[in-house]
């Protein structure tokens, strides 16, 4: 794969996987959304159904990592580190503009945030917070979701027919939709730090009535902790496996 590939289909699978995540999460908490209060399940499915659709638009043309603590773990197991900054830089990009999408996608309803009745946090929309704030607590919880990520993403690689079957993605998403159910309680599991730096940047600058804080003593932890497990995650698997 060229890195002009790469670098296209990180920034093509990434975005979309923002806009299904950040857009199921807008669809059950703003007001005047017809989704309201649809529950922590449908978002842990909406972000999984986000995974299934990026991953398979990028395959083609970068293997569809969409997540730095993945690219990270790739490249910590096969010593290969050459093209880790281009997908890193495409993920980005990539997060970014998805979280500008779903702001298009849900204008109206930012915009309703400007009514004094209807004001609301949105942060929660683009980027993820703890239930308490423990900074140790939360590095851990990142840590330890991220691994249940990425060393069975690797692990699946053993699996020949996984690949050849085009199903190896399909299980993924599954995967992230189980780490959301059992493990995002206590952070809303961000386990990938484009996922969340992106769309904490975007909107710290978009012109969202009422929105709040972008909590950025916060964001070193959603950033940091995946690429901890990433990390691990690659140095246990080449270890054991």
């Amino acid at each position: 794969m060229s890195n002009g590939d790469i670098f296209v289909g990180e920034i093509i699978g990434t975005a979309i996987l923002i806009l299904f995540g950040a857009g199921v999460v807008a669809a059950v908490v703003l007001n005047d959304s017809k989704a309201k209060d649809a529950g922590w399940v449908v978002i842990a499915f909406g972000w999984g159904f986000g995974v299934l659709a990026g991953a398979y638009t990028a395959a083609p043309l970068s293997g569809g990592h969409l997540n730095p603590a993945v690219t990270i773990g790739i490249a910590v197991d096969t010593g290969d580190w050459d093209k880790v900054p281009v997908y890193i830089a495409g993920q980005m990009v990539g997060a970014v503009l998805g979280a500008v999408l779903c702001w298009l996608v849900y204008y109206a309803q930012f915009q309703a945030n400007a009514e004094e009745d209807k004001a609301q946090p949105t942060l929660g929309i683009f980027s993820t917070g703890p239930a308490i704030r423990n900074p140790v607590a939360n590095l851990v919880t990142e840590i330890i979701a991220t691994m249940g990520l990425v060393l069975p993403i690797l692990a699946f690689g053993l699996t020949k027919g996984l690949g050849e079957s085009g199903t190896a993605i399909l299980i993924v998403a599954f995967l992230v939709t189980g780490i959301g159910l059992s493990l995002g309680g206590p952070t809303g599991y961000a386990i990938n730090p484009a996922r969340d730096l992106g769309p904490r940047i975007t909107h710290a600058l978009l012109p969202i009535p009422n929105k709040g804080t972008s909590d950025w003593g916060y964001a070193w932890i959603p950033v940091v902790g995946p690429l901890i497990g990433g990390a691990l995650s690659g140095l246990i698997f080449n270890a054991a496996f």
